[in-house]
């Protein structure tokens, strides 16, 4: 029997990507299955993944055959598959796998699994041919290359089908909060593909949850993948592909730049992994901020909802609610405020690490959040945000050390080293960090801190007001502006409610300075722009800053100092005329619950009528 027997063209496919062996093997039932040859794929399938169970499936020189007898086999046959780039997995010379040949044999067939085992495994002695083979062009040129060494007359050339005449990218676009930037980034790379006549598809991770789902083919398909996030995402689905990472800002600033960049020849693939890949500091930055963001995205709902549940308590309580009612409110809502420090630590540590970093990562954020220490005498005082940044790192990159360190056990060890070693060392050496060197230091750091807010009054306190307000203004939802929001929900976990009442109008203050200025200062703005006061006006009574962030990005020098000194004033009135803000988010629609309503929407007037004017007087007019 010879291999040009059982191997038809039907069943090759060359270069294709997978992440692991049974990907691989996924992909060659799939060839048998649509050739006819099997009556059932899925119970093919799992025949196959028992086999190699067994082991013995890699025979060296980067071929690998997978075989199973099984009845869902209609009759003997080959499938083969060339992956690019090589599959990286435990072989007996070390090399990675570049090419896979899988026999079907059906159940009653003796051993003829095993006389196609032994003729594929002679003829693949020929290095010459394996070269050739991996090289071939066609899967028609693959099985001519066995037919030839075997002797046979080679098959009849099948037409090839013409290469599509643009590049074909697909993109995940996501940001911490999964609001504006998202959407944007997604809407300002589609714009741009379509102006370079670029097929694309975006998939958008938001706050509701993926929409427009990246299938497995639309990423088998896709030339480049564009992953433009502020936070992690999952790209283990990505291994093999060429990938360009950025910020979703950076989508949204300049999108054909990005696709541009895709198209290069030199984009390198990815090979797996998020934690710290990076050999430059620059991109180790990046990476640090989205593991940061990841938890942050994660611990934002609860800041938001507890604090939201806490508001309505005392609207409700304002107007007669039973005490059961508004004291079961406050209870959850401050419940969740408790989980804001374990949350934010988990998911950072998941963030670099995956599963086995989040129990160290969560213990370490509630350690934080305890402020324990080992000194009876002392008070113990929560370590707070920055004791759960800490924690959460730590247990990302602890538990990456581990994992490299444990892979020199014995594969015997591994349940060992899973289960055990790597939970028990990681929250050991978390919890020793917190205890004796991390919550001392920055629980005192906290009192001070909060004594300090505390002792901000008069001018000072209206300087910060001020300060937030303008952080809030300056890049539209980006890492300045999420530093100012933390600083608010953090005083709003203090009950420092006056700065988090100052964060909120100052991020209010951009958008509906936007939709102002293009209402009374009309000759300024193209009627596209114009067309979006409207939305503009809801996004800031929504407390959405990003409404303003398209103007910002085409005319920096006008629309950002303009932005800045409005929610400055804002933010200074609304501290000066004694505003407070009990929940970290809802805008107008929490009116009700803010200490103070009256002075608060007058800060808001003020501080949009100040950016819209300057917006008004900066800007010339548009040439009719």
């Amino acid at each position: 029997m010879h291999i040009t027997d059982l191997l038809q063209p039907c069943c090759v496919s060359l270069r294709r990507q997978a992440d692991s062996m049974r990907a691989a093997e996924h992909l060659l039932v799939g060839l048998l299955a649509k050739g006819g040859h099997l009556t059932d794929a899925a119970a093919f399938e799992s025949d196959v993944f028992a086999r190699e169970d067994l082991g013995g499936i890699c025979v060296g020189g980067g071929l690998a055959i997978p075989h199973a007898k099984s009845t869902a086999v209609q009759a003997p046959a080959l499938a083969a598959l060339t992956l690019d780039p090589p599959l990286v997995c435990d072989t007996p010379d070390g090399a990675p796998v570049r090419m896979l040949f899988l026999i079907a044999a059906p159940a009653d067939a003796n051993d003829l699994h095993v006389q196609v085992l032994a003729e594929l495994a002679t003829l693949m002695l020929d290095k010459d041919l394996c070269a050739k083979l991996e090289a071939a062009e066609t899967p028609e040129t693959f099985c001519n290359l066995i037919a030839v060494q075997e002797g046979e007359p080679p098959v009849e050339p099948a037409p090839q089908p013409s290469k599509p005449e643009h590049w074909r990218f697909v993109a995940v676009t996501a940001c911490p909060t999964g609001l504006a930037h998202t959407y944007l980034a997604a809407e300002a790379l589609q714009k741009a593909a379509q102006e370079r006549g670029v097929s694309l598809k975006v998939e958008t991770d938001g706050a509701a949850g993926v929409s427009d789902p990246l299938t497995t083919e639309d990423i088998a398909g896709a030339e480049c993948i564009i992953v433009a996030a502020d936070r992690t995402v999952s790209t283990a689905r990505f291994v093999g592909k060429r990938m360009v990472s950025v910020s979703a800002r950076e989508a949204i600033r300049d999108p054909g730049a990005v696709l541009d960049r895709a198209a290069e020849n030199g984009v390198p693939v990815y090979r797996g992994g998020d934690g710290f890949r990076a050999n430059d500091w620059k991109e180790l930055g990046r990476e640090a901020y989205r593991h940061l963001m990841s938890g942050i995205s994660h611990m934002l709902p609860f800041v938001v909802a507890g604090g939201v549940l806490i508001a309505f308590a005392l609207l409700f309580a304002q107007l007669g609610a039973p005490a059961s009612i508004t004291d079961m409110m406050d209870t959850v809502g401050r419940a969740a405020f408790v989980l804001v420090y374990p949350v934010l630590a988990a998911f950072i540590a998941y963030s670099i690490s995956d599963l086995p970093a989040f129990m160290p990562g969560l213990m370490g954020g509630y350690l934080a959040q305890l402020g324990t220490t080992i000194a009876p005498e002392e008070n113990w005082v929560s370590s707070g945000f920055w004791g759960a940044l800490v924690a959460g790192f730590a247990a990302g990159l602890l538990v990456r050390l581990l994992n490299w360190l444990g892979r020199r056990l014995a594969p015997a060890l591994e349940q060992v080293r899973t289960g055990l070693l790597i939970p028990a060392l990681s929250l050991l050496g978390v919890g020793a960090l917190m205890v004796l060197l991390v919550n001392p230091p920055l629980g005192n750091f906290n009192l001070w801190l909060c004594d300090l807010l505390d002792g901000m009054q008069g001018d000072s306190r209206l300087a910060l007001g001020a300060m937030l307000g303008a952080l809030m203004a300056t890049d539209y939802g980006g890492p300045i502006n999420k530093a100012a929001y933390l600083t608010g929900t953090l005083a709003l976990v203090n009950n420092q409610y006056d700065i988090m009442a100052a964060v909120m109008v100052g991020g209010m203050v951009p958008p509906i300075a936007v939709a102002l200025a293009c209402i009374f200062f009309k000759n300024r703005f193209t009627r596209a722009e114009r067309r979006t006061a409207p939305q503009n006006l809801l996004m800031g009574a929504s407390f959405v800053t990003e409404g303003a962030l398209s103007f910002a990005l085409r005319d920096p020098l006008r629309v950002g100092p303009a932005c800045i000194l409005g929610s400055a004033l804002a933010g200074f009135l609304s501290v000066l005329f004694g505003c407070g803000c009990p929940a970290p988010h809802g805008g107008l629609f929490l009116i009700a619950v803010i200490h103070n309503p009256t002075g608060f929407l007058l800060a808001l007037a003020a501080g949009s009528a100040l950016g819209a004017v300057l917006m008004g007087l900066l800007k010339k007019p548009l040439q009719s």
